[in-house]
Parts: C-alpha cells; sequence; structure tokens
C-alpha cells in the first residue's frame, strides 16, 4: 500500500486584508500532474489550470481559512497554523505523513514536518500553494466587485502603495486586519482625534 501523504501551503500571511487560507492535498501517484510549481512563480491563468486538475485528479484536497477576526485575535502566525489545521481534518483520506511548507507545526495527530521552500520542492505542497492561492484570489476579485474603491483584483490586499492610498482616501473596511499598519495606526489616529474632540467639548 502506498504511503498517503498529504502537502499543505497557505496563502495571504502577509496582505493587510482578507482571510489567510490554507489547503490540503493528497495527490495521486498514479496520475501525476506536469507542471506543478510554487504557486508565487506561475501565471494567474495557469494557477487557475493546475487548480482545476488537482481538483480532478487528487485522491484528496480540502481548502480552508482563518478569518480576519480570528486572525486580529490569535495573530497571523497561529490563525495561519489554525488553517492549516482545519484543511488537514477536512481531508476525506487520513494521511500517513503531513509535509507543510515553512518552519512551523500546527497540533496534529499524525507525523507531519515542516519543510522550507516545500512549495518548490515537494509536489503536494505545490499543489497545496495552488489550490490556497487561487481560492485566496478568487475571494480578492469578489471583495473587488463589493468594495469598487479598492482595487484588490490587482493588489489582492496586499500592502501596495496604491491599496495604503486606497485606505487613506476611503478609510479601512471590516476585512481589512486591524493589527497590521497602516490599519493599526490609522484606528489609534481615529481614537485620539475623537477623544481631542471629546476633550475640547468636555472643557467647553
Amino acid at each position: 500500500m502506498d504511503v498517503l501523504i498529504a502537502g499543505v501551503d497557505e496563502a495571504g500571511r502577509g496582505p493587510l486584508a482578507g482571510s489567510v487560507f490554507a489547503a490540503a492535498v493528497i495527490l495521486d501517484t498514479t496520475q501525476p500532474i506536469d507542471g506543478l510549481a510554487d504557486s508565487k512563480t506561475l501565471s494567474a491563468s495557469k494557477r487557475n489550470k493546475l487548480a482545476t486538475l488537482i481538483k480532478q485528479t487528487a485522491l484528496s484536497w480540502h481548502i480552508s481559512e482563518a478569518s480576519v477576526e480570528e486572525i486580529d485575535s490569535l495573530n497571523i502566525l497561529q490563525a495561519t497554523l489554525l488553517a492549516m489545521q482545519r484543511a488537514i481534518n477536512g481531508l476525506s483520506i487520513l494521511p500517513n505523513e503531513v509535509l507543510i511548507d515553512g518552519n512551523q507545526l500546527p497540533v496534529l495527530t499524525m507525523p507531519a514536518q515542516a519543510i522550507i521552500k516545500g512549495d518548490s520542492k515537494i509536489k503536494a505542497i505545490s499543489a497545496a500553494s495552488i489550490l490556497a492561492k487561487v481560492a485566496r484570489d478568487n475571494l480578492m476579485n469578489e471583495y473587488h466587485k463589493k468594495y469598487p474603491n479598492f482595487a484588490f483584483h490587482q493588489h489582492k490586499g496586499y500592502g501596495t502603495q496604491q491599496h495604503i492610498a486606497e485606505i487613506e482616501k476611503f478609510g479601512f473596511l471590516d476585512i481589512h486586519r486591524k493589527t497590521f499598519n497602516p490599519v493599526k495606526s490609522l484606528i489609534a489616529k481615529q481614537k485620539h482625534d475623537i477623544n481631542q474632540i471629546k476633550t475640547f467639548y468636555q472643557s467647553n
């Protein structure tokens, strides 16, 4: 019997907005997929094609997320590990071993190891990185439709000059991570301004 290995990776640790996503994938060794690589090195169209293939041929796959509220209450590392844990627990087949991109492991019931740059070394982790990235990008595209003042379809929530300019012009949204700068600083400034106004009216 083949050893069932699940590859796990995340997408969206760094952005200022939206959930952090994680995917777990158990590939079918009898149906190899050409072109699997770190999702960041692939074009969007290539990622989308590969994501469809992975979903069609993998023995099992699952995509999970940890919300903005969880990121702000737990911190981004713990929220990422939580999303990974959910992705692994969501698999329809129990893997014998889990290989995770990075240097941190969530709490799991099966053997696991963290592999730095695993998304460029291990096919199952590459597959997971592709599914997580495509799922998160799809959410960002939806956010752009919902919040047209923000070009989420372009910057994907990362702290680009354009995104920071949008936050400064239009304010922050519910989907922004309140513990990440510059949102954190803007919230602190708003509270300070409100307190100054209150103090002014109370003293006059």
